[in-house]
C-alpha cells in the first residue's frame, strides 16, 4: 500500500508539477513567437515529469503504478538544451529551429534508447530493479548516465548566460535605451537554471562524501525547480517583446562590423577610438573614413549613397533632435531617413565607427553638457537634465556619461563650477 502522507517539500513539488502542466498548455496556445513558447512549454513538461517523480517515489506509488518508474531518468538531458534554445529563439523572433538544433537532443534520445529495456520490463521486474537500486546496486547504464546529466547542465548553463550577455551587446545596434528592451526575464531564467544546476552538483558531491543523507538532495533540487516553475508562471507569460520588428534584416551581424573595421585598417584608413569629450561626427571625419564601394555590397549601398545617407543622418540628428525620444530605435531613425535599418547600421559602423546605442547617447550626453554649461544644473536636478535629453534611467545616464566624458555627472558639474 502506498504511503499517502507528504512533507512540505513534496507538497510544493506536487503543486509545481501541476502548475507546470497548466503553463505548458497556456504557452502552446500563445500565438506570438510560437517557436520560443513551444520550447518553453516543452521545458515545463520536462520539469513537471521530474517533480511528479519526486512525489511518486516519496509516496511509495511505485508499488501501485510501477510502470511510471524511470520516467524522469532522461529528463535532465532536456533542461539545458531546451532553455538554451528558448533563449536563442526568444531573443530573435525570426529564428526557427533547424536540423542542426536537433543535435542538442542527441544525449536525451540516446538515454531513452539505451533505457528501452528497462521501460519495456514488466511491473514486477521494474519493482525488482527499484529495490536493487535502493540497495545501492546500480546497473552500468544508469551509473554512466547519472554523471553525464551533470556534465550537460554544467555545459549548457554557462552557454546560455554567455549567449544572453552577447545578445545584450548586439541589442545596442538597434536600441538607444536598453531599458526598453527588457532582457531581465531571459537573464533571470538563465541565472535561475544555472543556480539549480550548481545546487544539483553541490548536493551530488556532498551526498557522495556522505555529508548529506542520500535522497534529500533530490528533494531540495525539486524545491528549486518548483520555485523556478512558479517564477515562470509569474514572469514567462508576461515576457516583453525583445524586438519590435520580426526580420533579421534589422540586425547587423557582428562579423560584418569586424570585417569593415579590418578593411579600414588594411586600406590605411584610421579608425579613431571614441573621443573623451562627446561630439557628433563632423562631415570631414566621415569623408576621411569613407569606405570602399565593396564594403556596402551586402546592402547595395554605393560610396556616394553611403555618403549622402551619412550627411542626411547628421542633419536629422542636429535639426530634429530625435535622440530626445528615449524609445528611439534604429528602425525609427531609419524611417525618418527613408532608408532601411540595415543600411543605416552599416553607415554608422563603417563611416562613424560607433554602434547605434553609442551614437545616439553621445548626442544626449552632449546636450546634458550644454545645459550644465548654461547653468541649468543650478535650477533642476541632474536626473531631470538626463531625462530631458532622452535617457531612460539614472543608472544608464551615469554609466554612459562617464563612458563618454571619463567623469561622473556630479564630478563634471563640479568641475564646471555649477
Amino acid at each position: 500500500m502506498a504511503r499517502l502522507t507528504l512533507d512540505w517539500l513534496h507538497l510544493i513539488a506536487l503543486l509545481g508539477a501541476i502548475q507546470g502542466v497548466f503553463l505548458a498548455g497556456a504557452l502552446v496556445a500563445k500565438r506570438s513567437n510560437r517557436t520560443a513558447n513551444r520550447l518553453l512549454a516543452a521545458t515545463m513538461v520536462a520539469f513537471s515529469i521530474s517533480l511528479a517523480s519526486v512525489v511518486y517515489y516519496a509516496a511509495g506509488l511505485e508499488q501501485v503504478f510501477p510502470h511510471f518508474f524511470g520516467a524522469s531518468h532522461p529528463m535532465p538531458f532536456l533542461y539545458g538544451p531546451l532553455i538554451y534554445l528558448y533563449a536563442v529563439t526568444a531573443a530573435d523572433r525570426s529564428r526557427r529551429l533547424t536540423r542542426r538544433d536537433a543535435l542538442h537532443l542527441v544525449p536525451f534520445l540516446a538515454t531513452v534508447i539505451t533505457g528501452l529495456p528497462i521501460y519495456l520490463m514488466s511491473g514486477a521486474d521494474k519493482l525488482a530493479l527499484y529495490q536493487q537500486l535502493q540497495r545501492g546496486e546500480v546497473p552500468p547504464l544508469i551509473a554512466i548516465a547519472t554523471p553525464l546529466k551533470f556534465v550537460s547542465g554544467v555545459i549548457y548553463a554557462p552557454l546560455t548566460l554567455i549567449f544572453l550577455r552577447r545578445h545584450r551587446e548586439r541589442v545596442k545596434d538597434s536600441y538607444s535605451s536598453v531599458e526598453r528592451v527588457n532582457l531581465r526575464w531571459l537573464l533571470w531564467l538563465g541565472a535561475a537554471a544555472a543556480a539549480i544546476w550548481a545546487l544539483a552538483v553541490g548536493f551530488e558531491l556532498v551526498e557522495t562524501a556522505g555529508i548529506v543523507r542520500v535522497g534529500r538532495g533530490d528533494d531540495f533540487i525539486a524545491l528549486g525547480m518548483a520555485v523556478l516553475v512558479y517564477g515562470i508562471g509569474y514572469m514567462g507569460l508576461r515576457q516583453p517583446e525583445v524586438f519590435r520588428y520580426e526580420t533579421a534584416e534589422h540586425r547587423v551581424p557582428a562579423e560584418l562590423v569586424v570585417v569593415e573595421r579590418s578593411a579600414s585598417q588594411s586600406d590605411g584608413v584610421d579608425v579613431a577610438p571614441e573621443p573623451a569629450e562627446p561630439q557628433s561626427p563632423t562631415r570631414l571625419q566621415m569623408e576621411e573614413s569613407e569606405p570602399a564601394a565593396a564594403r556596402y555590397e551586402r546592402s547595395g549601398l554605393t560610396d556616394r549613397d553611403a555618403a549622402r545617407l551619412g550627411e542626411a543622418l547628421l542633419t536629422v540628428m542636429d535639426r530634429d533632435c530625435p535622440w530626445r525620444d528615449s524609445d528611439l530605435t534604429l528602425a525609427d531613425l531609419a524611417d525618418l531617413l527613408s532608408t532601411t535599418p540595415h543600411k543605416l547600421s552599416e553607415v554608422l559602423n563603417a563611416q562613424i565607427g560607433q554602434t547605434f546605442y553609442d551614437f545616439v547617447n553621445g548626442y544626449r550626453v552632449k546636450e546634458v553638457q550644454r545645459r550644465i554649461a548654461a547653468g541649468d544644473a543650478q535650477r533642476v536636478t541632474m536626473l531631470a537634465l538626463a531625462l530631458d535629453a532622452g535617457f531612460a534611467s539614472k543608472s544608464t545616464f551615469n554609466v554612459v556619461f562617464k563612458k563618454h566624458t571619463s567623469r561622473t555627472p556630479s564630478d563634471y558639474r563640479q568641475a564646471a563650477g555649477m
